[in-house]
């Protein structure tokens, strides 16, 4: 006799995952030795890079707990793939780190972007395990067809900002920064969803 996995664990280890990389980031604002305000100076870079990633861990978070929400199933394929969506957010410390430290040099930015779309082909392949072992008439499934968008100029996005980082560094930043200002209200195609089905 099978039993279903129970998701749980999943949802818990993962927030626990997202938790540690916000800490790790927070950890590289080292705290400047001078005692007024013109001693944060040198350190605006590395706190624009930890703003900007603290957003984008806070939509994947977000998006993360409403896709699963909506999840009544997983299985082994969903933990891993949900482990890989988690090995490039682990990434985004690092990617940050380097990016502020070195005033958003062009290399730093091309990593970064590279970081944020294979954590977006991720976040798209979970979604797909998600909605294969719950059915094409789950809730997930409901909620993500049609028009998604957000899901499809995201990762153009992140394209124009790897390549135009070593041409246009200020067009690669730009590039980020509007992916993560369409995100930051959650998809809330999945929410209408579970209220529609709540409702019934």
């Amino acid at each position: 006799m099978t039993y279903p996995m129970q998701k749980g664990r999943l949802e818990a280890f993962s927030d626990g995952v997202l938790a540690i990389i916000l800490t790790i980031m927070v950890l590289e604002l080292k705290v400047p030795h001078g005692d007024n305000l013109t001693a944060l100076k040198p350190l605006l870079p590395v706190f624009l890079s930890y703003v900007l990633s603290f957003v984008y861990v806070g939509i994947y978070w977000n998006n993360h707990h409403h896709m699963l929400s909506s999840a009544r199933h997983i299985n082994g394929t969903v933990l891993w793939a949900n482990l890989h969506l988690l090995f490039w957010l682990s990434l985004t410390p690092f990617a940050t780190g380097w990016m502020g430290e070195n005033h958003f040099a062009p290399a730093t930015l091309a990593v970064y972007g590279v970081v944020l779309l294979g954590s977006a082909i991720a976040y798209f392949i979970l979604q797909g395990r998600l909605i294969a072992v719950n059915g094409p008439d789950s809730a997930l499934a409901h909620a993500v067809a049609g028009r998604d968008w957000k899901g499809r100029i995201s990762p153009v996005l992140y394209l124009v900002g790897i390549v135009s980082s070593f041409w246009l560094p200020w067009l690669s930043g730009a590039a980020y920064v509007a992916v993560a200002l369409m995100w930051l209200v959650p998809d809330s195609r999945i929410e209408r969803t579970l209220a529609t089905e709540k409702s019934e």
